[in-house]
């Protein structure tokens, strides 16, 4: 039997990984992004959904997500063939400043009020880009971390990063909920505009705060082929890569996992979208109110996410890492049904907050899986792997809740199915699997 963790090594654990110079600084790279990311995106988000000018279909809207989230679900386990192979300090360091000059454009075209194809490029080129950034920093991680602390690491990292995402979005929501910012084409435009600093300052600290090859590839990791010529060899690559998460059960299901409840995930997302924009709130007045109600919404999910940030690494090592995710899959179906029912947005806070800190639990402890399981130089290509799952499976839940919502987004037969869906993953992932050589639950003692 295994002895139980000391009771103060959560806060050993914090400690720890708050002394690393270089997960401070990465962690604030972190930070500020996603910030900024926040308000590109509410600034984004405005302009398609909360115009009192312009309503979007429901399926135009998934289309809208598709076309932002799909094309770099086919790239992105190309780019990451090449964080295997660049120094992931430029890597992330000329992603964000390459952002901050790619808003630009998004911005002009939201001034003008255009949301063609045009303005569906301007953003896939800022979106695709901090795919991987995310995907550089999930690899770098373990560089700056002791690996038997990555849960700690990314209970603190990506939850801290989620918080920052939605404080974006709510202090966006707070402009213009206080009429600082008009709901008009020209007040998203400044909102989405406020991102290009944060990115700037983002890519400097990422390239000042390290040396280069701090942040991995180790030199003698790198595979031995020029980077002009790593197109070729993208598909072995990838296929390598593949194959690497196939020989490790855990990674694999740790996946698949990814993929079941980021489908199920992005159905409700739509469906809260629609919710607040059509059913609570129509017209100018209407439109401010949905749009500050969407904000509270969004804060809950960060509290619930930092919540989850608290007491994962605990509840890992006291639980394990499959009986807390299955508990956190059986308590989403349980809050679907009792607080999404009712379709009252008081409850759809609370409901807010639990789903949240169940799915900043499957976050933490999925990404501590796929770096604790595979190796270094295999990395790259697994977190953008992983991506891939993540916003193709996300998309088709989104597709699927265009396709069978109504227009506002009410539907009590559509929460109990997904309901149903949660019911039935957390079933299969309740189920026993031969464990890898070091037990997650036990890898931070």
């Amino acid at each position: 039997m295994t002895a139980e963790p000391p009771k103060n090594a959560d806060g050993h654990n914090l400690r720890a990984v708050l002394s690393g110079r270089g997960f401070r600084h990465l962690l604030v790279v972190r930070l500020l992004s996603q910030l900024s990311d926040g308000w590109f995106q509410a600034g984004l988000a405005g302009s398609l959904l909360f115009n009192p000018t312009k309503q979007s279909s429901p399926l135009a809207i998934a289309t809208g997500f598709a076309i932002l989230l799909l094309p770099y679900s086919v790239l992105g386990p190309f780019v990451g063939v090449f964080l295997d192979r660049w120094d992931r300090r430029a890597s992330l360091a000329t992603a964000n400043l390459a952002r901050a000059v790619l808003v630009i454009p998004a911005v002009v075209l939201i001034w003008v009020g255009e949301q063609g194809a045009r303005f569906a490029l301007a953003a896939l080129a800022v979106i695709a880009v901090n795919r991987f950034f995310l995907a550089g920093l999930s690899a770098a991680l373990p560089k700056v971390v002791d690996d038997r602390r990555l849960v700690t690491a990314n209970a603190l990292a990506t939850t801290a990063g989620t918080i920052c995402y939605s404080v974006g979005l709510f202090s966006a929501a707070t402009l213009v909920a206080t009429s600082l910012v008009h709901t008009t084409e020209h007040g998203y435009a400044g909102i989405a505009a406020l991102a290009a600093l944060g990115y700037l300052i983002s890519g400097v600290l990422a390239f000042v705060s390290f040396r280069p090859g701090e942040l991995g590839p180790e030199d003698e990791e790198r595979p031995r082929i020029a980077v002009w010529t790593a197109i070729v060899d993208v598909g072995k690559g990838m296929a390598g890569g593949v194959r690497h998460v196939a020989q490790r059960r855990l990674a694999t299901r740790a996946m698949l996992l990814t993929g079941g409840h980021r489908f199920l995930y992005g159905f409700l997302t739509l469906a809260v979208l629609l919710l607040y924009s059509r059913y609570f709130g129509s017209g100018v007045e209407g439109t401010t109110e949905s749009l500050w109600g969407l904000g509270k919404v969004v804060i809950a999910g960060a509290a619930g996410a930092g919540f989850a940030a608290v007491i994962t690494p605990a509840a890992t090592r006291r639980f394990g890492g499959q009986r807390w995710i299955t508990g956190m899959l059986a308590g989403i179906a349980g809050t679907i049904i009792l607080l999404g029912l009712p379709f009252r947005a008081g409850l759809l806070l609370i409901a807010a907050a639990v789903m949240n800190v169940a799915s900043q639990s499957i976050k933490i402890i999925v990404d501590a899986t796929l770096q604790h399981e595979c190796e270094d130089d295999y990395r790259g290509r697994i977190f953008s792997l992983n991506d891939t799952v993540f916003n193709l499976s996300m998309v088709s839940g989104l597709f699927l809740a265009a396709l069978t919502l109504p227009a506002d987004g009410k539907s009590a037969a559509a929460l109990i199915c997904v309901a149903l869906g949660y019911a039935a993953l957390a079933l299969w992932f309740s189920r026993p699997i031969k464990p890898a050589a070091t037990e997650l639950q036990h890898s931070e003692g």
